[in-house]
């Protein structure tokens, strides 16, 4: 006795045999990519952080303390679990040619990873003391970085965080020029030691939608800084009204 081939129906209405292989093959992918788990995309956030001669130990560790106990903060957590994860990488610079990467790119969704990459960041010691603040070929770098993500998320942010204005290498605007950055956010949180470097990022640094400036006077105030600054960027709240102003 032979055994009728499966058959489907296309809209005209006329029947095409499909070999019985071809079909369980078509069932088992489908059920295959129903197992895998979907990871939401909404945010790809590069965290580069400024470790040149203007920043004494005692403000670098306030940073990477700081940057660890901002991920901990059960608000940042909340925030990072209700938009289903985000991609991270942060890195520190310096001058022209000095860029050492903190955290390479990882997926954050529960408080498990984000209090596992916290504890990563904090490993991490000093790499470099004596070079200028290469603000310019640092955005190059973000900018490379980005593109090696290892997926294309809905928004791509540059997290900035400087005491001080470029003094090598070539100038933020000069990059925007030169570089595609018509995706991408820069924004800033700026330590005020000089009432110049809070203009100057303001006017020639942050960049895209919804850019702002997280401004902070003290680096003992670091923590609360980059809390409400990874809260605005996480979800997205920068876009509300395109703020541009220093809070």
């Amino acid at each position: 006795m032979k055994h009728a081939m499966p058959v489907d129906v296309r809209r005209n209405g006329n029947p095409v045999r499909r070999p019985l292989a071809g079909r369980l093959l078509v069932v088992v992918m489908m059920v295959l990519l129903t197992a895998l788990p979907a990871r939401a995309c909404s945010l790809a956030l590069v965290i580069a952080v400024d470790v040149s001669a203007s920043i004494t130990q005692s403000e670098y560790e306030f940073q990477q303390r700081g940057i660890a106990g901002a991920l901990r903060d059960p608000s940042v957590i909340e925030a990072i679990e209700t938009v289903g994860g985000i991609w991270l990488h942060s890195f520190e610079w310096s001058g022209r040619y000095q860029q050492k990467t903190l955290l390479d790119w990882r997926f954050l969704s529960d408080a498990a990873e984000i209090h596992a990459v916290a504890d990563e960041i904090l490993k991490n010691t000093r790499d470099s003391r004596e070079f200028l603040t290469a603000l310019g070929p640092a955005l190059v770098h973000a900018r490379g970085v980005l593109k090696a993500a290892p997926q294309n998320c809905a928004r791509q942010v540059i997290d900035v965080s400087a005491d001080g204005i470029n003094n090598e290498g070539e100038e933020p605007r000069f990059i925007y020029a030169a570089l595609d950055f018509s995706d991408v956010t820069v924004n800033a949180l700026v330590i005020r030691k000089e009432d110049q470097t809070l203009t100057y990022f303001a006017n020639k640094v942050i960049h895209g939608p919804g850019a702002f400036i997280q401004a902070t006077n003290r680096y003992e105030d670091y923590t609360e800084a980059m809390i409400r600054k990874l809260l605005r960027e996480i979800l997205g709240l920068g876009y509300a009204g395109s703020l541009r102003e220093p809070l």
